[in-house]
């Protein structure tokens, strides 16, 4: 299965996007999978828009979401320097100074752009080994093969239920950890806080900002933008930095909040609506009040 798997990734893109048209007309317009909870989610989230608008979003999420499918696989087959050329990140010496300092970094960043393909070029553009916390697959030949290709160029990639363990055993080491920090936290016991997000209470985790105080890390928020097909811009952009005397780490994550709410508010279409965010409701009687939102720095 993974001599198919690296086989199919030498592929050239060109070929691959054709099947990209295909899975959004299958998935859009054929199974329609997710799609009455993806124009229920930009509906709340945009009431000012007009039907239409709103309709060209949920359409333009998914070609997007097929593209993004194609180019990662293609990705896991691609040279270092076919990623740097697609992939351009605008402020790189901003990671390099933390570990001069010797300071570690908490990279955030979101379903947003191309994910996979932001995990690759840090790792390209920034020549350091990224920790990423991730799902293993039940499928071992499928994770096998996505963990070697994720960390072909730095990246190195710790199973979720060791997290904890890896953290605490490599506190002493600098280190750069990168978060997709919009995942919904689904399970009774996982912490979370609650903010309006997009018009709606929404949840997110916390770790974030307790990594980032229990390390001692400066926090950048990683924004990425498609500026063409298969083509991406990355800027860094600093949320929280020691000491953190202060600061809460519900601040950090507002602050991360805040800053992809306005990038989503820019190109709505570029976020992955179908991981269906709002599936959790708050609770109507709440310990946790919903945070006020505050400006992004």
């Amino acid at each position: 299965m993974q001599f198919l798997l690296r086989l199919l990734t030498r592929i050239p893109l060109r070929l691959l996007y054709p099947w990209s048209a295909l899975m959004y007309f299958v998935a859009y317009h054929v199974m329609r999978w997710r799609r009455d909870d993806c124009e229920r989610d930009v509906g709340n989230a945009f009431p000012d828009k007009s039907a239409n608008e709103r309709a060209v979003i949920v359409r333009r999420s998914y070609r997007n979401l097929a593209d993004t499918l194609v180019e990662a696989f293609w990705g896991f087959g691609a040279s270092a320097a076919a990623i740097k050329r697609r992939v351009a990140i605008e402020n790189p010496e901003l990671v390099q100074r933390c570990f001069d300092a010797k300071q570690s970094v908490v990279l955030l960043t979101a379903h947003y752009g191309n994910w996979e393909w932001l995990l690759l070029a840090a790792g390209v553009h920034f020549g350091i080994e990224i920790d990423v916390v991730y799902q293993p697959q039940r499928v071992a030949a499928l994770d096998a093969f996505l963990r070697d290709a994720r960390c072909r160029f730095g990246s190195r990639l710790i199973p979720r239920n060791e997290f904890i363990y890896d953290l605490l055993s490599r506190a002493e080491q600098v280190r750069a950890y990168a978060l997709i920090a919009d995942q919904t936290p689904k399970h009774k016991n996982d912490p979370r806080h609650w903010t309006r997000f997009l018009n709606q209470d929404t949840a997110f985790f916390v770790g974030a900002g307790k990594i980032a105080k229990f390390l001692d890390a400066k926090v950048l928020y990683v924004k990425m933008r498609r500026v063409g097909r298969g083509y991406y811009s990355v800027h860094l952009s600093t949320i929280a930095e020691p000491p953190y005397d202060e600061v809460e780490d519900i601040q950090i994550v507002e602050r991360y909040a805040r800053n992809l709410e306005r990038d989503i508010r820019d190109s709505p279409w570029d976020w992955l609506w179908l991981q269906k965010k709002w599936k959790i409701k708050r609770p109507t009687v709440s310990a946790e009040p919903t945070a006020k939102p505050a400006a992004a720095p």
